[in-house]
């Protein structure tokens, strides 16, 4: 039997988890933050070191079992089928409605250069759609070339993103920067409200860990990977954030839909300004090629393990998921036709809403794994193999729980109907099977 050959190695895999993470909220979330004050930098720090706690869970995780499907594979290793199987299910929507939301963003950054697009809907659509699909495409084409376009749009979005901090430094205003609380909020709860923000441009971290069949040497690479690329995004997000809040005053950026851009047009006039958006086109579809790479990853090892449709673990000549990629890019138009449908773009920001707190459920079930595991290996395990994954896991925990917390009371209460809606399809997916006579399950074809 011929090895398949494995296609990403150390720098594809960084430019996976920071082409992922990076994507378009960086550009937009200066101005949402402002609205608190710079209270808004001492969330972004416990943010990342809460991010980096729960990337050395990943690491170490993605070190000792480098399978297919990252979050999924851990659960169901530590928790069984079924809460492997509501991990999955809650992951993969999380992946291609946040799909929808990247290319809506995408479509405005487009609009910045091609204004045509802001007032017709039908050009907005087709050219979303078209982005969409040719993506998809590469995808489909294989995971080598999804891998080198990623990396390519890696190097190039990175560009504009430390440009901005490496000048901006110097010209800052440090009396902007004593607007520290400027919301009706305690501090406390200023610091749950902007902690929670930022850790929505976190997820993503697990990228490493997903596509394990294809990485070259994972043991070694997925952990290393994981980890520089969390390093590389905190601090472009730290060093970004308290450039932009120098440079501009916090009642200005807070209403200012692009900050970035606002923030290059005062250091380098209109050519800066174009140069930072034609940056958010390129970090925002960096983003949507890692995200969509991703849609089918997840399925497939589910499907592999008679948890998904059986559909989802056929694979194209190139070796990729291309059903998973399809089935789920399908999806995704459905949704950006309702979101140019203005009578469901409340509903829409909802659903995009939702897909956060389901991507948080995966990380919270994670650091569980991470504990679960080193307590059944622990005979296995000198007193600091076990005691520091242990603590650092439990660190991840808390903070995922409370950036839960600061999600609201109305997305964690449908979010939790999301997560409950996992268990009657969970049995219609075990409906599908039969008892063999050695006991085997298997699914009904």
């Amino acid at each position: 039997m011929q090895t398949k050959k494995k296609s990403l190695g150390f720098w594809t895999l960084i430019s996976l988890v920071v082409g992922n993470v990076i994507g378009s909220g960086v550009f937009l979330l200066p101005s949402a933050l402002a609205k608190y004050g710079s209270i808004g930098i001492v969330a972004w720090i416990l943010t990342s070191l809460g991010a980096i706690c729960l990337a050395l869970v990943f690491a170490h995780l993605g070190g000792r079992y480098p399978k297919i499907g990252g979050p999924y594979a851990y659960c169901r290793e530590a928790f069984g089928d079924f809460l492997g199987f509501q991990v999955a299910y809650n992951y993969w929507i999380a992946v291609w409605v946040g799909n929808a939301a990247i290319i809506v963003a995408l479509v405005g950054y487009l609009s910045f250069i091609f204004p045509p697009l802001v007032h017709n809907h039908v050009l907005s659509f087709v050219t979303a759609v078209t982005i969409l699909w040719v993506i998809t495409a590469i995808n489909v084409a294989g995971v080598r070339q999804a891998g080198f376009v990623q990396l390519v749009m890696t190097i190039l979005k990175l560009v504009p993103l430390i440009l901005i901090p490496c000048v901006g430094l110097f010209f800052i205003h440090p009396h902007y920067l004593a607007a520290f609380n400027i919301s009706h909020h305690s501090n406390i709860g200023a610091l749950t409200a902007t902690a929670t923000l930022a850790f929505w441009s976190f997820i993503g971290i697990e990228s490493a860990t997903v596509p394990a069949d294809d990485i070259e040497n994972p043991k070694r690479n997925i952990p290393r990977a994981t980890i520089v690329g969390v390093l590389i995004a905190a601090l472009i997000y730290i060093f970004g954030t308290v450039t932009i809040m120098g440079l501009i005053p916090m009642h200005t950026l807070a209403n200012s839909a692009s900050p970035f851009a606002d923030a290059a047009y005062m250091l380098f006039g209109e050519w800066g300004a174009l140069f930072i958006a034609f940056g958010a086109i390129v970090s925002t579809l960096g983003a949507l090629n890692g995200w969509v790479l991703m849609q089918g990853q997840i399925p497939l090892a589910a499907a592999r393990d008679d948890l998904f449709p059986a559909h989802f673990a056929k694979t194209a000549k190139s070796g990729t998921p291309a059903f998973g990629l399809v089935f789920s890019s399908i999806l995704i138009t459905l949704l950006l036709i309702m979101n140019f449908n203005k009578s469901l773009v409340s509903q829409f920001t909802i659903i995009i809403l939702l897909a956060t707190f389901a991507s948080l459920i995966p990380y919270l079930y994670t650091a569980m794994a991470e504990i679960m595991l080193l307590i059944r290996d622990r005979e296995a395990m000198n007193n600091k193999n076990f005691r520091k994954p242990l603590i650092i896991a439990l660190l991840a925990f808390a903070y995922i729980f409370w950036a839960i917390i600061g999600s609201g009371e109305r997305i964690v209460f449908f979010g939790a109907l999301l997560l409950l809606s996992s268990a009657p399809v969970y049995v219609w997916m075990c409906s599908g099977r039969r008892k063999t006579g050695n006991g085997v399950e298997k699914e009904i074809r």
